[in-house]
């Protein structure tokens, strides 16, 4: 049987470049079933589990389709979860890095006045969640009579979530003549009724579950005798001592008990949940894909939304209360060939729940024995050293594709006058520098970012220290991308 490759369809240099530093090997399954008829403008209606590569389906047609020179957005994907959003958000920017397409990502608990100034700038696509998208169309800071592709991901969620009237109110501010691309898990009745009301003839695409994923994954499950499960977890942790994994719990009190109880002083540990602030939620994300701590303690707000690297274990603190939340939370791990374990912790009376995703899963969840004492003093030493270590540094799936790629920092901006143009006149006049070597340029108030490719950063760094910008002597620097992390006062402290 032929192999597809990303190479086979039509698809400009640019984006051929950023999906091989991207590490793209070939199209998965509901890639080469949406990329083909995307790139044909026809709306789809597919039904897709999460983690099959839906972001890039539906965003590598996207990019290559937009016109670069239209200023006002030209496509909206709606997603459920913040977290999802800036994860769909940094996807887009990735693939359409080489094409400066230009993404914004609108979400809630996140500064309305912020999103409002970077709308005001060329945006070819906006990633948002129902409630904050539809603010700014109200304030008509977000303008929709260019949209050409509407997307909602996720739909049986923004279901679940009840969303489905916000994304009906935004569907009828939409163009009429656009393409509509709808995913969701299931087409149950509701996404059905959408799919009628507002697309026009969709290919109605189903990728069945790829069994391998689970297949990747060992899972076990481990019956507390005296229903301490705290102390569970402990023995767990101490018997697995994982690399990078998730705690899941099914509420924000279980979250805080369980960070509380396991360190909240401790370098080992992070959590997340819907109660806390949008930028610390995004600081902890960011630390987590970075690899800085070992183990996020989390609600299922971050179950759709974490692609994270080689997530080793997941645990199921609290049995989840939907079966489809567990296939979406072992997800997490054994992904992109990597083998991973999922564990849940469950008392007596869980039981009967277990039964229900065993015969939602067709697999049997192996049980395993209590740990002796005599087997968790032997592996105290090893588990207190590592958890004293700092742990090595993940690579950012975007690593090759950010290689040669440095942005520079220029201090100058919107109320100097500076605009894109003089930007790029500017670089244009350097010795062997053309306007494909320029990416993204993002102009704030009094500072101006801008992207160079190809490996030629440090050339137009130094040339621009004694070049003029607009007329005038500018200050341009390296614009780090500074790990994000949280201040720690107290000293470390042994989990046993």
């Amino acid at each position: 049987m032929t192999t597809v490759k990303f190479k086979d369809y039509p698809l400009s240099d640019a984006l051929l470049k950023a999906i091989e530093k991207l590490n793209f090997k070939n199209p998965t399954k509901v890639q080469q079933a949406v990329i083909p008829v995307a790139l044909e403008n026809k709306d789809i209606l597919c039904k897709a589990q999460t983690g099959s590569g839906k972001t890039a389906a539906f965003g590598i047609p996207i990019c290559e389709l937009l016109d670069w020179e239209e200023n006002k957005p030209q496509a909206l994907v709606l997603t459920p979860t913040r977290e999802l959003a800036i994860q769909v958000h940094e996807d887009i920017f990735n693939i359409g890095r080489f094409k400066r397409v230009k993404v914004s990502a609108l979400y809630g608990k996140s500064p309305i006045r912020r999103q409002e100034k970077e709308l005001k700038q060329k945006t070819h696509v906006v990633v948002g969640t129902p409630g904050r998208v539809m603010d700014h169309i109200v304030r008509g800071t977000l303008l929709t009579d260019e949209i050409k592709y509407l997307i909602i991901d996720e739909a049986d969620e923004m279901l679940n979530m009840g969303f489905i009237d916000q994304v009906e109110e935004i569907i009828n501010e939409m163009p009429k003549d656009r393409v509509t691309m709808l995913f969701s898990a299931t087409l149950e009745p509701e996404i059905q009724r959408l799919s009628k009301r507002y697309m026009k003839e969709p290919l109605i695409i189903e990728i069945e579950a790829e069994t391998q994923r689970t297949d990747a994954i060992d899972q076990e499950l481990y019956e507390s005798e005296n229903g301490d499960k705290m102390e569970l977890l402990r023995d767990v942790l101490l018997v697995e001592n994982p690399d990078s994994c998730i705690i899941f719990c099914n509420t924000q009190e279980r979250v805080n008990a369980i960070y509380n109880s396991l360190g909240q002083d401790n370098n080992a540990c992070e959590r997340i949940h819907g109660g806390m602030e949008q930028d610390d939620r995004t600081r902890v994300m960011y630390r987590f894909k970075k690899g800085e701590f070992r183990y996020l303690i989390a609600t299922d707000v971050a179950a759709r939304g974490i692609d994270v690297h080689e997530i080793s274990h997941v645990i199921n603190y609290d049995v989840p209360w939907e079966k489809e939340t567990y296939v979406h939370r072992i997800g997490r791990t054994g992904r992109r060939g990597n083998t991973g374990k999922a564990i849940t912790l469950i008392i007596g009376k869980e039981n009967r729940l277990i039964r229900e995703i065993e015969e939602f899963t067709e697999k049997v969840i192996t049980r395993k024995e209590i740990p002796t004492n005599a087997s968790l003093d032997t592996l105290k030493p090893a588990f207190n050293e590592k958890i004293q270590e700092k742990p090595e540094e993940k690579k950012d799936k975007a690593y090759d594709l950010s290689k040669e790629i440095m942005k520079i920092h220029i201090n100058a901006g919107k109320k100097t006058k500076m605009r894109a143009v003089d930007i790029v006149g500017t670089l244009c006049n350097l010795q062997g520098m053309t306007a494909d070597d320029i990416g993204v340029i993002s102009i704030l108030d009094v500072s101006t970012f801008v992207e160079i490719l190809n490996n030629k950063g440090p050339q137009v760094l130094a040339e621009l220290q004694t070049r003029n910008i607009k007329g005038r002597p500018r200050k341009v620097s390296i614009a780090e991308d500074k790990p994000i992390t949280l201040q720690r006062k107290k000293p470390i402290r042994r989990f046993y």
